[in-house]
C-alpha cells in the first residue's frame, strides 16, 4: 500500500513540475520581463497631474499598460504590471500602505479587460463600481459622473471587435476603480467631481488612442521580428494579432 502511495506522490510531483515548466516557459518569462521594464520606464514619464492629488501624475504607462494582457494573457499581463508597480514603489522609496496597494488595482483590471475575449465579462467591474459610487453620499449627488462607465459595459458586448472601443473600455475600467477608491478615501465636494467631467473625457480619449496605437505598434514590431528572424511564437505564450499589424495592411 505504501509503495503505491509513493508512486502516486512521485507521479503527482512530476506532473506538477511539468505543468510548471509548461506554464513558465522561457519565452513567456522573457516577454513578461520586457513588459516589466516598459511599464517601469513608462511610470516615470509624466503626462498630466492628477487633479486633487499633490505630486501625483498620469504617466506614459497609461498609454500602453493595458496591452500587456492582450499579448501575455490576463494572468501574465497582470503579473508584469503588478510587479512593475511594486518595483516602482521600492525604487522610488514610496511608503507602502493599504491605499497605495489598492491603487495598483485600476491598471491590473484594465489589463484583464483588454485581454478578455468573452462577452459581458468586462461589464462586471464597471457595474459594481457604478453601484459603489452611487450609494456614497457624495457620489449620489453626482451620479452622472458614473455614466462614463457605461462605455466599458458597451465594449464588453464586442470583446473581439472595435479596437478603439476596447481601448476606451480598458481605460474607463481603470477610471471606474480609481474613482471609487478616490471617492471613499479622499474628501472632495460634489462640485469638484462635476468639474472633472470634461477633463475626464479629454484624458481618457487620449489614453484610449494611445492604447490602440501602442497595440498596433507592438503587433507590427512582433510581426516583423517573427518574419525577419523566423521566431516561433506559440499562441499560448505570446499572442500576436496579425490583424493589427501594419505589415499586413501595407503588403
Amino acid at each position: 500500500m505504501f509503495w503505491g502511495i509513493e508512486i502516486y506522490l512521485n507521479d503527482l510531483c512530476l506532473d506538477k513540475d511539468m505543468n510548471f515548466k509548461q506554464f513558465f516557459t522561457k519565452k513567456r518569462i522573457i516577454f513578461v520581463a520586457l513588459f516589466f521594464v516598459l511599464v517601469l520606464i513608462g511610470k516615470n514619464i509624466n503626462f498630466s497631474p492628477v487633479i486633487g492629488a499633490e505630486n501625483q501624475f498620469f504617466t506614459l504607462y497609461q498609454f500602453f499598460g493595458p496591452t500587456a494582457g492582450a499579448f501575455l494573457g490576463p494572468i501574465f499581463g497582470g503579473i508584469a504590471v503588478l510587479f512593475a508597480q511594486i518595483a516602482d514603489f521600492l525604487i522610488l522609496g514610496k511608503e507602502f500602505s493599504l491605499i497605495a496597494l489598492l491603487r495598483m488595482l485600476p491598471m491590473i483590471f484594465a489589463v484583464i479587460y483588454f485581454a478578455n475575449r468573452k462577452k459581458f465579462v468586462g461589464a462586471i467591474v464597471p457595474l459594481l463600481c457604478m453601484v459603489l459610487f452611487i450609494v456614497h453620499p457624495i457620489g449620489k449627488q453626482v451620479w452622472i459622473f458614473s455614466l462614463y462607465w457605461l462605455i466599458p459595459i458597451l465594449g464588453s458586448l464586442f470583446p473581439r471587435r472595435f479596437l478603439l472601443l476596447k481601448s476606451l473600455g480598458a481605460t474607463f475600467t481603470a477610471h471606474a476603480i480609481g474613482s471609487v477608491l478616490w471617492l471613499y478615501t479622499v474628501p472632495m465636494e460634489a462640485g469638484q467631481w462635476l468639474a472633472l467631467i470634461p477633463t475626464v473625457a479629454y484624458e481618457r480619449l487620449i489614453f484610449a488612442c494611445g492604447i490602440a496605437v501602442s497595440y498596433v505598434f507592438i503587433n507590427t514590431v512582433l510581426d516583423y521580428a517573427v518574419e525577419k528572424f523566423k521566431i516561433n511564437l506559440p499562441f499560448k505564450e505570446v499572442i500576436l494579432s496579425k490583424k493589427y499589424s501594419l505589415l499586413r495592411i501595407l503588403n
